[in-house]
């Protein structure tokens, strides 16, 4: 073998292989972006604050969604790496800050995994009820496993095709739905009757657009899939550019359109509409819309469309959550026994620690009366937003990196609009949606544990932070000396 095949060779057993198209990355950024929140508890936000207050609530966490992508899309085409935030989070706040956003990353989506694996089961009752849940989510891990073990391009092109399904239905249901409101399909036009009957446009005031945009900023988690992907991705100055430019108009068209499609075609006083909230494929506000337009198999189109959401997200976290188990092996913030690469430029054995994990999760549903499935979830309830905040401190701390070593901004292959405002302001609406965790319990008068219980992942995360602070003498990192190299 010749020294500059074992230099190849060496530099393929060492690195990420660079096999995802700007295609795939389109189709990350906004799969992460269309899940089940859409489809079918789009209707119970609209029901609890009415359609004025819930386009006004996803619009306001659109904004905020978008600032934070502002600041990942600019760190991202600077470093393209797998471990994304948690590199970001190391090199330019402490050690002990990254560590701690890579593990709370890789516990959430592990589990979001598991989460998913029990909603396919529930969506595959539809069609046979008799089948045993287990037998769908080990098919399905199997699935998945499958998608991720064989190549990066693979994964991209599976998750390339689920997000397609949920991107042509809501194309489709957004021009079935204008049609309608202009009276072409479903009899005459509703007009404006949806908009103005009893408390709407608003009901319930600030507290009902308060309790929406607390779950408004649930649906958008995993917008940020594209940063971690970045460290797979082709030309990435060019094209992780591309796919956050697209993220606001996507937001935008998709989850706006689509509140306001429905709110004018279905009164918020309708019971369906809150029964949605029960992840009732028969009354989504889709299957709704769609039954009125004509679609006979309305029912039966979106469990499926609802099925290929779940895998999708199922895909994306074993998919994320492996790359970050990976990068953490390879900081020394894991064993590094999880820090190889196959063959073929696959982390193997991160995705199979990942995938038992995810497993070990779902087998947790089936114990007793699944509680420590509950607690896993509540646990991992805030991890997404402490993702977003770390990913926006992270950003202010980088342009003082840049300002103290006099890197000059036009350098940078991406460049976030409104800096510093825009990060600011995002990091203000994160911990405003974290702190409205209390609202909904407070509000029906529940007991102390209940109130409190969406916060766990708070104490979790500071204590992995704190923890490894103390262990390792971790500092703050400092501007002038950070480490702003590219690879």
């Amino acid at each position: 073998m010749t020294s500059t095949t074992q230099e190849a060779t060496a530099s393929h057993e060492h690195k990420l292989q660079r096999r995802l198209r700007a295609r795939h990355l389109n189709m990350i950024a906004i799969g992460g972006a269309i899940g089940t929140g859409l489809f079918v508890a789009s209707g119970a936000t609209i029901s609890q604050a009415g359609p004025g207050g819930a386009l006004a609530a996803y619009a306001l966490i659109g904004i905020m969604v978008w600032l934070v992508m502002q600041s990942l899309g600019e760190m991202a085409a600077y470093l393209p790496v797998a471990g994304s935030f948690q590199e970001y989070g190391r090199r330019y706040v402490s050690d002990s800050f990254g560590f701690a956003m890579g593990w709370n990353y890789w516990f959430n989506w592990a589990i979001t995994v598991a989460a998913e694996l029990v909603a396919a089961a529930l969506v595959m009752r539809y069609w046979f009820p008799d089948v045993p849940s287990i037998v769908w989510s080990a098919g399905f891990l199997a699935v998945l496993f499958l998608l991720n073990a064989l190549s990066a391009r693979v994964f991209g092109e599976g998750e390339f095709w689920f997000a397609t399904i949920k991107v042509v239905t809501v194309i489709v249901f957004l021009v079935l739905g204008v049609a309608m409101i202009f009276g072409i399909l479903g009899g005459p036009s509703p007009g404006f009757e949806n908009w103005t009957t009893g408390d709407a446009p608003f009901v319930d005031g600030g507290l009902g657009l308060l309790a929406v945009f607390v779950v408004a900023g649930y649906s958008f988690q995993g917008t940020e899939m594209v940063g971690v992907a970045a460290g797979e991705a082709e030309d990435p100055e060019r094209t992780i550019p591309r796919a956050i430019r697209t993220i606001f108009w996507r937001i935008l068209l998709f989850y706006i359109g689509a509140i306001a499609v429905i709110g004018f075609l279905i009164a918020y006083t309708d019971p369906n509409l809150l029964n949605s909230a029960e992840d009732n494929i028969a009354v989504s506000p889709f299957t709704l819309v769609f039954d009125r337009a004509g679609i006979a198999i309305a029912a039966g189109l979106m469990n499926a469309v609802i099925l290929t959401s779940v895998l999708s997200a199922g895909n994306s976290g074993l998919y994320v959550s492996t790359r970050m188990l990976f990068s953490l092996a390879r900081q020394g913030h894991a064993p590094r026994y999880f820090g190889k690469l196959s063959g073929h430029g696959i982390p193997m054995r991160a995705l199979i620690a990942t995938t038992i994990v995810g497993m070990a999760g779902f087998i947790t549903s089936l114990v007793g009366d699944g509680a420590a499935y509950t607690f896993l979830l509540t646990l991992s309830a805030l991890a997404g937003f402490i993702t977003w905040i770390g990913i926006s401190y992270s950003h202010y701390r980088f342009r003082k990196c840049l300002k103290a070593q006099n890197i000059p901004l036009d350098s940078l292959p991406y460049k976030a609009n409104f800096f510093p405002a825009g990060a600011v302001l995002a990091l203000f609406m994160c911990f405003f949606v974290v702190a409205g965790q209390a609202l909904d319990p407070i509000r029906t008068g529940e007991n102390l544990f209940a109130i409190l219980s969406p916060y766990l992942g708070i104490p979790v995360f500071l204590l992995l932070w704190l923890v490894h602070k103390q262990l390792t003498g971790s500092k703050a990192v400092d501007p002038a000396t950070a480490d702003m190299s590219r690879e």
